[in-house]
């Protein structure tokens, strides 16, 4: 490691210790593909099947589609990196395998920020919920959040690229070295925008909501039950966050960053380690998600 190597021109300082990866990423994404593939897809039937849909119906079905837009890819970065980081297909299809990453990623963090803002809106000011739950107002929104998203994420389309370094072709996730400083600021933006902001707006939501449900109201009809469940909602959303985007969102701008200012490389190892074992732990969500579909299914909390 810290032996500077030439691909395609360019020098790399440091030579990662990659090898359990090539064990870590396939098993951890092979088991994300088979599990979440199979929860969304009977996830989607079941919501086809539902009639007559509802405000939350139309963000669940949107959340398990973005989430099983990611889980298609899966199998390509399952082949990528039981070979060792050689990626055999097109320049093409790696940037669109690290687009549909991060497009599935953040759609689905905004959709549970609307799942979340109308279950907010519904126990705490049922009045309001009345005019704002419409369906068509959650359809707008849905298609809102998928517009914005794609135009949002566009940008790694023309960042991720491939190089060749010795006799592999890498597909990388971020971009090349003379972009690299471009992408930092890219992806900041990003994290700022799409992960920290739906973030706290979730987390003051749901400390009112928890205060509104533990506090004694008699406005506000809810039995013992009901609240159990919605907590239990809670959770299951902050789950998410806490178990699959938060770690994955530190680890990659720690890893951006340390790259960024060049230290040495066994810190930057050492970071990109964590931040490689995190991958696997964004992509669980897909797998969390129909958790939420159940406890709003067999609790009927949609309104």
């Amino acid at each position: 490691m810290g032996t500077p190597t030439e691909a395609n021109n360019v020098t790399y300082k440091c030579i990662f210790q990659e090898d359990f990866e090539y064990v870590l990423l396939p098993i951890s994404y092979g088991i994300v593909f088979f599990l979440g593939f199979a929860l969304n897809v009977l996830a989607l039937y079941l919501f086809i099947r539902t009639r007559p849909w509802k405000t939350i119906n139309i963000f669940m079905f949107n959340l398990a589609l973005s989430d099983l837009v990611y889980i298609l890819t899966l199998p390509l970065l399952v082949y990528y990196y039981s070979r060792a980081n050689n990626w055999p297909f097109s320049e093409t299809l790696c940037k669109l395998v690290r687009f549909l990453f991060y497009t599935s990623m953040y759609c689905s963090i905004l959709f549970l920020l609307c799942i979340s803002i109308f279950r907010f809106l519904a126990i705490c000011y049922p009045m309001k919920f009345i005019s704002w739950g419409r369906i068509r107002y959650a359809r707008n929104m849905s298609l809102g959040i998928w517009v914005l998203i794609i135009g949002m994420q566009s940008p790694i389309l023309y960042f991720v690229t491939t190089s060749q370094l010795e006799e592999k072709i890498i597909c990388h996730d971020t971009s090349s070295i003379d972009l690299f400083d471009q992408f930092v600021i890219f992806s900041t933006v990003h994290l700022v925008l799409l992960f920290c902001v739906p973030f706290t707006i979730i987390i003051i939501s749901y400390c009112y909501m928890v205060y509104i449900l533990i506090k004694p109201n008699p406005t506000i009809v809810q039995t013992r039950k009901m609240k159990i469940k919605s907590i239990k909602m809670i959770i299951t959303v902050l789950l998410v966050f806490v178990t699959c985007f938060l770690p994955f969102h530190v680890n990659r701008t720690l890893y951006y960053y340390f790259r960024k200012m060049n230290l040495d490389c066994r810190i930057l190892n050492t970071i990109n380690k964590a931040y490689k074992v995190t991958r696997p732990l964004a992509s669980l969500n897909s797998c969390i998600d129909p958790v939420l579909y159940f406890l709003i299914w067999r609790f009927k909390l949609n309104r």
